[in-house]
């Protein structure tokens, strides 16, 4: 284990460009920004680790190469990894082996922690107490040190068992799709329809949604340019209570943001013209947070049904397939999400068209 807070020290990194499969994982910091703000990047392969100090270093440029270098980068569930790597380096590490996803297309638990995935496939048990860590601080204790740099020690080996399972499966191809959408959602903007994701916007009004979609996404983009959490901008439940309650006149919404604690101190004026200001025909036209009604969770259930049953024949969680939100998208748009095209409509289509409603069947096949 090498502690790496020098360009000079650095240098060794030239040296992992062609040493095959290098494992990488990351610690951050996020509690107080909107980014994460990456603490300490990890590196493994077969006798050698390194750790490597992120905010000493800076945007380091043997680190960005190492990122772009051809050799496969092995991380677990390395979704936020991936947003860490990304703000820090500008750049993200393909190509891409996730031993998470890849534990789930073989049949194991798709949730399966680095720890459990270590125990099952080497037999090693590994310490937890660390998973909490201020790891911004430093000195990093001897704790810290040595449950960072276990997080990649054994990495590689449950990717090479990995790797022959998918192999032996032929889902290799899987993965490589799943990583490579990863890697794109990394870099992905702000979600276009936050409302949809507030269930008690649930059947309200198309102008009270329509009002709280652009609250939401007001919200998201101060948060972004100010590196702040976005409940610290607007609580959730505030901009629902301003979308519904609107319009207001000055008085009312002083009184309403002054008893919410975690209303924006700053910024009324722009918040209060936000909250006022009818919605635009092209806002109006949105897709709309509806209540379930009875028909509509039988389909839900059918479609779900009919993923199990294809899932057990695979021999894989059903949650891998297909989640609940992917397939309402599809039963209420017949529309196939990021997430369903690819592998996953080649084995899904034929059985779940004939299950949605007429008015979506064309569209689905489309």
């Amino acid at each position: 284990m090498k502690w790496i807070d020098s360009p000079a020290d650095a240098s060794c990194l030239q040296d992992w460009h062609e040493a095959g499969p290098v494992a990488m994982d990351t610690e951050f910091m996020r509690e107080k920004t909107f980014y994460p703000e990456l603490a300490l990047v990890q590196l493994g392969r077969p006798g050698d680790v390194l750790l490597l100090d992120a905010p000493r270093l800076g945007r380091l440029p043997a680190m960005v190469a190492l990122l772009q270098a051809s050799c496969l980068k092995v991380m677990h569930s390395a979704s936020e990894d991936l947003q860490a790597l990304h703000h820090a380096y500008g750049v993200l590490p393909a190509p891409l082996f996730d031993t998470q996803v890849a534990a789930g297309l073989v049949g194991l638990d798709p949730s399966m922690s680095y720890q459990k995935l270590v125990a099952e496939l080497c037999g090693v048990p590994l310490e937890k107490g660390e998973t909490r860590s201020d790891w911004l601080r430093r000195p990093l204790s001897e704790a810290q040190l040595h449950y960072a740099a276990d997080d990649v020690r054994y990495l590689l080996e449950p990717h090479a068992e990995l790797a022959r399972r998918l192999e032996a499966l032929g889902r290799r191809t899987w993965l490589d799709e799943d990583c490579q959408r990863a890697i794109e959602q990394a870099v992905g903007a702000d979600d276009p329809h936050p409302h949809l994701a507030v269930r008690p916007a649930q059947g309200l009004p198309r102008g009270q949604q329509a009002r709280l979609r652009r609250l939401l996404r007001w919200r998201d983009g101060q948060a972004r340019a100010g590196n702040r959490p976005r409940s610290w901008v607007l609580d959730p439940g505030l901009a629902l209570d301003l979308a519904q309650r609107a319009p207001l006149d000055r008085g009312a919404f002083e009184q309403l943001l002054d008893r919410n604690p975690k209303s924006p101190r700053k910024r009324r004026d722009e918040l209060f013209e936000l909250v006022n200001a009818e919605p635009s025909a092209e806002e109006l036209d949105i897709p709309l947070a509806e209540l379930p009604d009875p028909q509509e969770r039988d389909q839900l259930r059918r479609l779900q049904q009919a993923v199990t049953s294809i899932a057990a024949a695979l021999g894989i969680h059903e949650s891998v397939l297909a989640s609940r939100k992917h397939l309402e998208t599809l039963l209420r748009e017949g529309r196939w999400s990021s997430h369903l095209s690819g592998w996953r409509r080649g084995l899904l289509e034929s059985k779940l068209v004939p299950l949605l409603p007429e008015s979506r069947r064309a569209a689905a096949a489309g």
